[in-house]
């Protein structure tokens, strides 16, 4: 009997010969994240366990990214407390001010985070790096303290989903279609402490910035992880990031799995989650007229140079509607580069858009774009929860950029097509 990318990665994470689905295993952390929300916490606990030094400097990525620029004093006093933290530690992957980018975009960017490594990180959306071909999955601070200190986490090894994807996409459908069609298909617990491993012909032809969006919502079904067999594509993407070795792990022919799930993505059309659960979806021809105040494209979801060039294109010679704030957060400073060099930004301001820097702020309701009461928004985000982007009587839909970016321009929820 063979075994799954999941429990090759971790059982060579775990130094086993042979390993099992339910099985708890003590593994070894080839990178531990922290933000400026989870990483005070983790410090302190940290400094209370009688840590004087973290396991290694350079295995330990700390990103001030939530509510930075700092937004009131408690935002400032975090990133302090963690920037002295890093400072003392010696810490390779710091990251702050003009260098910071939201986390799960910044790590891979900058081949901190490889195929084949076991990543833990103190934010849900830590099992974004399953895109890469590896095991990545969101714990809590104290884990975080733990594995900062000794550089091992205990986890109880998931049974893994497969999800085999063929036909070919329609014009606009993206890999946040794909999820959230899958999402909906199968609900927020439909993964509950599962493996999601995608795979199948649509998936091989897949770019990366829409294998991260499937991976990064893998949470949303209450997986363990995303993940995807690295190929070609990966490669490409890595090679020229890479500062150390990695190792690309696939699936036995003959490894077992929990559920086998086919899709035929030639039958998806844009996908649009309503309030207030990532599986309440609806293809974009259903959704009616949905009136919106607020159109959000960025996020660790959606905030790739790929997702702001679909975007500016729809917006090309267009303007948001003046009912609409529209919103557009570049993931990292390569990336706002990029979309500079590329006149983005100039087609995003000519279309009403306020820029902003890199940051989660928005997304969690923290701050850059908080909903008033009765307000809309459209999101290329990963949660729609009540009162995620602000009032609890606010209400947010999720979408690709595709579809947040006609929306503006229409000021109601929209397919491109009806541009």
């Amino acid at each position: 009997m063979g075994n799954t990318i999941t429990e090759k990665i971790l059982m060579a994470h775990a130094g086993l010969k042979k390993i099992f689905a339910g099985q708890i295993i003590n593994a070894q952390v080839d990178i531990a994240l922290g933000n400026d929300v989870t990483a005070p916490i983790a410090i302190n606990e940290f400094q209370t366990a009688g840590g004087k030094k973290i396991f290694n400097k350079d295995k330990v990525a700390l990103v001030l990214d939530h509510f930075t620029p700092n937004k009131d004093i408690s935002s400032a006093q975090q990133c302090k407390l963690v920037r002295e933290f890093a400072l003392k530690q010696k810490i390779t992957h710091f990251y702050e001010g003009g260098k910071v980018g939201i986390e799960h975009a910044l790590l891979p960017e900058q081949g901190i985070v490889l195929p084949g490594d076991l990543v833990i990180g103190a934010d849900s959306h830590t099992c974004t790096y399953g895109a890469l071909g590896a095991f990545a999955t969101g714990v809590g601070s104290t884990d975080l303290a733990a594995a900062m200190l000794t550089g091992e986490i205990w986890l109880k090894v998931p049974s893994s989903m497969k999800f085999i994807i063929f036909g070919s996409l329609q014009k606009w459908v993206s890999g946040k279609d794909l999820i959230l069609h899958i999402i909906g298909r199968i609900s927020v617990n439909g993964a509950l402490y599962k493996a999601m491993e995608f795979t199948g012909e649509t998936i091989s032809k897949l770019p990366m910035a829409d294998r991260f969006s499937m991976s990064n919502m893998a949470i949303e079904a209450g997986a363990k992880n995303g993940i995807f067999a690295p190929d070609k594509i990966t490669s490409e993407y890595v090679k020229k990031r890479a500062k150390r070795a990695y190792k690309f792990y696939s699936s036995d022919a003959d490894a077992v799995y929990s559920d086998t799930i086919e899709i035929n993505a030639s039958k998806i059309e844009p996908q649009v989650a309503f309030p207030h659960l990532p599986s309440n979806v609806k293809g974009v021809s259903k959704v009616g007229k949905i009136k919106i105040d607020q159109s959000l494209i960025g996020s660790c979801t959606n905030g790739r140079i790929e997702d702001l060039r679909i975007a500016a294109k729809i917006f090309k010679n267009r303007k948001s509607s003046s009912n609409v704030r529209l919103i557009i957060i570049p993931a990292t400073p390569e990336i706002y580069r990029q979309a500079l060099k590329e006149g983005l930004m100039e087609t995003f301001m000519k279309a009403g858009a306020i820029i902003s820097p890199p940051s989660c702020g928005a997304c969690l309701g923290g701050h850059l774009g908080i909903l008033a009461e009765g307000e809309r928004a459209v999101a290329t985000t990963n949660r729609n929860f009540i009162g995620r982007m602000g009032h609890t009587k606010s209400e947010v839909y999720l979408s690709s950029p595709a579809v947040a970016a006609a929306s503006a321009v229409l000021g109601r929820i929209a397919s491109p097509e009806e541009l």
